[in-house]
């Protein structure tokens, strides 16, 4: 068992009894993702399912003759309409060519760069782009970098699975769980996917 989960068994009885029904979890680093594709990536799945995301991002690789994402300067040189017969609204568009060039001018810098900022940092620098909000950075720490004390407290699925875990009747204010959260530091990243994982305990047992 590693030190996270050790921890988050040792300080929070609710969330032991997730381990347990949950089974070991584990967070590691998404290899070979850079910042400027996963910031492609996660523009391309806000509000929508998966299914439906991941066509649309088949459709705009396309566009380029590629199967994964052309490169900054061929995205920043794309025509808004372009990209919308692809299938992004026209919000999603312009945040695309944002963040294709604040990657060319270096406000969005290379993974090894970022990797030695801050979770602090790395938020303040990516969300000035268009269109990447704390949320979406947050979810970039936790699942491509794989920082290990991340809570995002505004995050529904997160709230949710704190309500069901823990017996509430409605979802907690993001300043409440990021208080009742701090006993979980510095883990709270894996605390967060075992209340992702609450939920799905919840729908399994309908």
């Amino acid at each position: 068992m590693t030190e996270a989960l050790r921890h988050l068994r040792r300080v929070d009885p609710v969330m032991a009894q997730l381990i347990r029904r949950a089974g070991p979890h584990e967070p590691r680093p998404e290899r070979g993702v850079g910042v400027y594709e996963a910031l492609v990536q996660a523009v391309a799945h806000q509000q929508l399912t998966a299914k439906a995301a991941n066509t649309i991002l088949g459709r705009f690789y396309a566009l380029y003759g590629l199967q994964d994402c052309p490169p900054p300067e061929l995205l920043a040189a794309t025509p808004d309409e372009q990209l919308r017969t692809a299938g992004f609204s026209r919000a999603k568009a312009a945040s695309l060519r944002d963040i294709a060039a604040k990657t060319l001018d270096g406000t969005i810098p290379p993974r090894r760069r970022l990797a030695r900022l801050s979770d602090e940092a790395i938020i303040e620098r990516l969300t000035e782009a268009r269109g990447v909000g704390r949320w979406t950075v947050e979810m970039f720490l936790m699942f491509t970098l794989a920082r290990p004390d991340v809570l995002p407290v505004d995050d529904y699925g997160v709230r949710n699975g704190y309500r069901i875990a823990y017996g509430k009747r409605s979802l907690p204010k993001p300043k409440v769980l990021a208080r009742f959260g701090e006993r979980w530091a510095p883990y709270r990243s894996t605390a967060a996917w075992y209340l992702w994982r609450a939920v799905d305990l919840a729908r399994e047992r309908r």
